[in-house]
Order: structure tokens, then C-alpha cells, then sequence
């Protein structure tokens, strides 16, 4: 059984960003590596580790990257992972997120959801958590 679907708005900061190209050929997108720590705070309190890989062109680009989030969410405390990514096409942008399933730990075992960044600095997170 899983409880009702809660949404939350959690601002984070950006405390580091370390990139390093892996390939950069004379035609087509850059691809890069890039290891974030971020600070979340609000409705979600703690700190992510995020391993980034992106492929950067011209006019388009995209990224996937594996998120572990520690901290305290709705009370309860423990770690979980995000797999999130995006795409890019000139203007037009799409992005998805999803909570690995059973990543959760502590208190945040059986969590389960979808997060994205849809704004700025602000991470949305649907989610629930098995009873």
C-alpha cells in the first residue's frame, strides 16, 4: 500500500561544479563529465551529490545524471537517488526525473516519485512512500 502523493518545492544552491571534457572532436557536441554538491533547504533539508554526463552542441544538447540526496524529508531522515536528464533542441527543452526505485535508506526506505527542475534552482519532487 502507498500513501497519498505529496508534492514539494525544495530551493537548492549550487556549492560546487567541477566539469572536465572527455571528448572534444572538431565537428559535433562536446561531451563532458561534471560532478555537482548542492544545498537544499525548505521543504527538503540536506545536500546532493549529483555525477552529471552532458553532450553539448551548437543547438542542442543533453544530460543524464544519478543524484544521491541526504538529508531529512516530511520528518524523516536517510538518503535517496534521483536519476534525472533533459534535452535540449534550440529553444525547446524536455526533462524528466525519477526516484530509483528502493534507493531509499533510514527513514526514506520505500520512498518513490518523480522530481524535476522545472524552474531555476528548484528542485519538484511528487512523490510518496510505501506503507
Amino acid at each position: 500500500m502507498t500513501d497519498a502523493q505529496r508534492t514539494l518545492n525544495a530551493e537548492f544552491s549550487i556549492d560546487s561544479w567541477d566539469e572536465v571534457p572527455y571528448d572534444e572532436p572538431d565537428e559535433g557536441p562536446k561531451l563532458t563529465r561534471v560532478v555537482i554538491r548542492k544545498t537544499y533547504r525548505g521543504e527538503l533539508e540536506g545536500t546532493g551529490t549529483v555525477e552529471v554526463l552532458t553532450a553539448q552542441g551548437r543547438k542542442g544538447g543533453g544530460y543524464v545524471a544519478s543524484e544521491r540526496i541526504r538529508g531529512t524529508l516530511d520528518g524523516k531522515r536517510g538518503t535517496f537517488v534521483i536519476q534525472h536528464g533533459g534535452l535540449a533542441d534550440g529553444d525547446e527543452q524536455s526533462v524528466f526525473g525519477t526516484v530509483v526505485p528502493h534507493s531509499g535508506t533510514g527513514e526514506l526506505s520505500g520512498l518513490s516519485g518523480h522530481a524535476t527542475e522545472a524552474s531555476q534552482g528548484v528542485l519538484t519532487l511528487v512523490y510518496s512512500f510505501e506503507s
